[in-house]
């Protein structure tokens, strides 16, 4: 899951109140009080008097030690930004063994075991992420200090990897089928730049068909939902010119002199556009590079900028003023220069992950809602930026859940997870996925 991001200190820019998810998380919780519906706890109340269903609940925390051991052993394996394969293979031959159907690997390098319900009609994805934030060479070996246990992208994502694993194994044990055929998927791609696409690949014409409702298993909070996507847009935005000596060539256009005035020109309309009334909406310029010495014009100035909404609309306005900021630098840049070549500017997308969200009157939110408060969580609706935005925005029942235990400093090497009652995190996403896939008789 994306880790919190810090917004450019302005006076007239005051930060909404901001709750973690369990760690580092930006997740902003839903104001208004909504309530479950009796029908939608009657359904869990039905679901968890099935007898398998209660011998499946048990198995769960029996198979506690069988849940670290998989955690740890997959936590070691490094999945860096786009070179997950090596926690992918040893997750599909895990999986593999556990007992689906069919277990195969996908264009995007996802991990995908179908587990077929007795009539089909329905196809549910259950999914964790394999990906970390972490680059190629990071010690990744767990140390365990008390009940602690820390490592880097141990509880961002690959807990929930571990959990999806022991619930399969439960449902095999259990002899629990489904109506609806599920599948347990393992997605690449899900942080940062890797810009969801895992996920993205699942719902185009490579991925397995038509998907019906989608469950991510991503931090470990018991009881939060995540039922709205925080949209993004990023760009990677690069001035560049000749470049020369300092005082030989003064009178090139300067490409630091435009970044310059980009920024500053987004910035100030960005901050009015902000505090408008309205669906939030926040602005970040996070990286800026360039220029090789003090004696030198720069050749290239560049710059990594962040912007973020759960309004579609809110998001293309302050993308808008970007656009604009940028033509308008270049301009005055290229207007002041004595001498040279004009600048030119490079605008590079490297980041899109869109907005929208479900209803709470959603079935699957509903039955989240339903399971959360029978495992004795106050059930708690967020937005965030996860791998469901992207079923979310295509209108596909879509939501995040955490996958049990309690954790912190995602995204830092000294990452940490305790499995504080991590089994109600795994009962819960069984009791949803039931109440979706329905039981076969």
């Amino acid at each position: 899951m994306e880790n919190f991001f810090k917004i450019i200190a302005l006076p007239a820019l005051s930060m909404l109140t901001v709750i973690s998810l369990s760690y580092n998380t930006f997740a902003q919780e839903d104001p208004k009080p909504v309530t479950i519906a009796k029908q939608h706890q009657q359904t869990i109340t039905k679901i968890t008097a099935n007898k398998k269903v209660k011998q499946a609940m048990q198995t769960i925390i029996d198979l506690e030690a069988e849940t670290m051991s998989n955690l740890v052993l997959l936590t070691e394996i490094p999945a860096p930004p786009y070179k997950e394969d090596k926690r992918a293979a040893k997750f599909a031959e895990m999986i593999k063994a556990v007992g689906v159907d069919s277990v195969w690997m996908d264009t995007a390098g996802n991990v995908i075991a179908l587990r077929k319900g007795q009539s089909g009609k329905k196809r549910i994805i259950l999914e964790a992420h394999m990906d970390t934030v972490f680059p190629e060479g990071t010690d990744v070996k767990v140390v365990n200090k008390g009940d602690t246990l820390y490592a880097p992208g141990i509880a961002d994502d690959t807990r929930g990897l571990a959990s999806m694993l022991t619930l399969l194994k439960v449902m095999n044990q259990s002899n629990l089928k489904t109506e609806a055929d599920v599948l347990f998927v393992g997605t690449t791609g899900e942080e940062g730049q890797g810009d969801l696409r895992g996920v993205k690949n699942l719902f185009s014409a490579a991925g397995p068909g038509k998907i019906d409702t989608y469950i991510a298993l991503d931090g470990t909070a018991i009881g939060v939902i995540i039922h709205r996507a925080l949209g993004s847009h990023r760009y990677r935005i690069t001035f560049k010119g000749p470049g020369g000596h300092s005082s030989g060539a003064f009178g090139l256009a300067n490409p630091h002199n435009a970044l310059g005035r980009a920024i500053h020109y987004w910035v100030v309309e960005a901050d009015k556009f902000a505090l408008q009334s309205g669906v939030r909406v926040t602005y970040n310029v996070a990286v800026t590079g360039g220029g090789t010495s003090v004696n030198s014009i720069p050749f290239e100035s560049w710059m990594e900028v962040d912007m973020r909404s759960e309004s579609q609309e809110r998001l293309s306005g302050i993308d808008q003023l970007l656009q604009v900021a940028v033509k308008k630098a270049l301009a005055e840049e290229n207007a002041m220069k004595k001498m040279g070549k004009d600048l030119i500017v490079e605008v590079k997308m490297i980041g899109d992950r869109p907005s929208g969200g479900n209803d709470p009157g959603l079935p699957l939110v509903q039955h989240a809602m339903a399971s959360m408060k029978y495992l004795g969580a106050e059930p708690q609706l967020r937005v965030a930026s996860t791998n469901s935005n992207i079923p979310i925005s295509k209108g596909v029942p879509a939501i995040t859940i955490g996958s049990g235990g309690k954790s912190g400093n995602a995204h830092a090497l000294n990452e940490w997870f305790v499995n504080d009652k991590g089994y109600l995190g795994i009962q819960q996403a069984l009791l949803i996925l039931l109440a979706e896939a329905g039981i076969a008789k």
